[in-house]
């Protein structure tokens, strides 16, 4: 076992940082992210990135009224992160309002999200997880793909495309985040259960890496085709 993850007196929000800041940085550093960002991708990637990220947040939130009663996921179960509707809304402003047709996820997004799934029905800790990495990752460094996105493509500000980083109902993110950090500190969980969690932490980092490998690819075979590809 991992000694810092039962070391006394260390906040498991900062346990659990610290313990997966390597896959959390291979993730957000991904050739195709930085491409992305770079401005070296078209808008199709983007509409294919977010696709992509509809299928996880949906295993994500389907199981979220069932977890509310937990006493491990219930506390972050909150409708403010609630991201599937804004999704919705960006993929009928990239694609259109068929966008649903033919929509499929590529091998590593339907994995991802079936660990989700797998996590909400059999253990909610892991669910925890999972949740942490996804949401508070769209707090922080969501907005700078947010604003890469508003000045790259000519989005409107906070504007349909990028809906899904603006979390309306969130008005003080630094503060929101805080507290999200002072319910992982207050997990009902102990050091053996925190210690699992921080490795389901890493492995949706790793599954989020793996999404963006095969975006890659996928980009790279359509580069020089239209959005609709």
């Amino acid at each position: 076992m991992d000694a810092t993850a039962t070391t006394t007196g260390t906040p498991f929000s900062t346990v659990i940082r610290v313990a997966s800041h390597a896959q959390h940085t291979e993730a957000e550093t991904s050739s195709f992210m930085s491409d992305l960002l770079g401005d070296r991708l078209g808008v199709a990637a983007y509409a294919r990135y977010t696709e992509q990220l509809w299928f996880v947040y949906r295993a994500l939130e389907e199981p979220a009224e069932t977890l509310r009663d937990d006493a491990v996921a219930g506390p972050f179960i909150r409708p403010e992160l609630m991201r599937t509707a804004e999704l919705e809304r960006d993929l009928a402003h990239l694609r259109g309002a068929d966008w649903r047709k033919g929509l499929t996820p590529l091998p590593a997004t339907a994995a991802y999200a079936a660990r989700i799934a797998q996590c909400a029905s059999d253990w909610p800790a892991g669910y925890v997880a999972h949740h942490y990495t996804r949401y508070l990752g769209d707090l922080s460094g969501g907005q700078i793909i947010r604003d890469r996105a508003e000045r790259i493509w000519g989005f409107g500000r906070k504007g349909d495309g990028v809906r899904f980083y603006v979390f309306e109902q969130i008005p003080n993110p630094a503060a929101f985040k805080r507290g999200y950090r002072e319910l992982l500190d207050a997990v009902n969980a102990d050091d053996l259960e925190k210690q699992r969690i921080v490795d389901e932490c890493k492995r949706a980092f790793h599954c989020n890496g793996a999404m963006f490998r095969e975006l890659g690819a996928a980009t790279a075979a359509h580069r020089r085709g239209p959005l609709s590809a």
